[in-house]
């Protein structure tokens, strides 16, 4: 169910998440209903799952920033942005969606530490050059930062998106600074990679294949491969931080591939973006 604060007076539905339950046979399948519940940040709740989920988003790179002082700029904006969570509001939440205004905040260190490495993560994709020249520039640039727990179900986030379009309508009429020019949505993509683990026993043929990888990518957030399609400039990036030897095999999940996360970026023009969450809420919509 999709409940919110003063600002949202018609709760949209959103339908139960099922979810699988091993009984120990292939042939039986548990449901387990889920209500998720959407709510403003609270400060003195939230910290320590929006810090983690902080720290989920930007992967490795999480290190180069005090993830605390992130969480608490986050959490000082009780009427922009949401948390979604399953058992009330006194829970830790399983996602969350806030938009920062770089200029304001400009001055915050972790915002300016941000801020420089968005700009040099930027410049080392052709792709994303117009990020480092908007973050250069004069430009109202809002920073998107949006994560959930894995299991989560992605239909969560159309109505993070349309609850923070119309915060923003509410912020600008009361004069606050949210009328940006452009969006930036910091997110993570990844490409599968050959597997070290199955490299001795492969026969040589399925090596070389297996060598080369796939340059394919991947979507952590579905809702990105829509958005992309709106974007002024999209593109991914390595990390900074080395995620070590074998950390590729441990994400394998289902793939005799190894699983190579990296960061990602949406740059969406304000007067697009509007359409493009429409976009993503007619992709996420569950059958009728």
């Amino acid at each position: 169910m999709v409940r919110k604060r003063i600002r949202d007076p018609d709760p949209e539905i959103l339908p139960e998440a099922p979810a699988d339950n091993d009984s120990g046979s292939d042939d039986d399948v548990d449901m387990v209903n889920v209500e998720f519940e959407w709510f403003n940040f609270k400060p003195d709740i939230d910290f320590h799952g929006v810090k983690s989920l902080i720290r989920q988003l930007l992967d490795v790179d999480s290190q180069l920033f005090d993830v605390s002082a992130l969480a608490d700029l986050i959490l000082s904006q009780t009427t922009l942005g949401s948390t979604v969570k399953v058992d009330g509001e006194e829970t830790d939440p399983y996602a969350f969606l806030t938009i920062l205004n770089l200029r304001e905040h400009k001055e915050k260190k972790v915002i300016k530490d941000l801020t420089e490495y968005i700009v040099a993560k930027a410049k080392s994709e052709p792709t994303l050059k117009p990020v480092a020249d908007l973050l250069s520039s004069s430009a109202e640039v809002g920073l998107i930062l949006a994560e959930r727990l894995i299991n989560v179900p992605s239909e969560i986030a159309p109505p993070m998106y349309s609850m923070l379009i119309d915060e923003i309508e509410a912020a600008v009429e009361d004069n606050e600074p949210y009328e940006f020019t452009h969006y930036l949505i910091v997110s993570k993509t990844y490409h599968e990679i050959a597997s070290a683990l199955d490299q001795e026993e492969a026969p040589k043929s399925k090596k070389n294949k297996a060598s080369k990888g796939s340059k394919e990518i991947f979507y952590f957030h579905p809702e990105d491969e829509v958005l992309q399609k709106h974007t002024l400039a999209f593109g991914s990036y390595d990390y900074t931080k080395d995620e070590g030897e074998g950390m590729a095999d441990s994400k394998r999940a289902f793939s005799d591939m190894g699983v190579k996360p990296q960061g990602s970026m949406l740059l969406i023009e304000a007067a697009k973006f509007e359409g493009a969450i429409k976009a993503i809420s007619e992709y996420l919509s569950p059958p009728q």
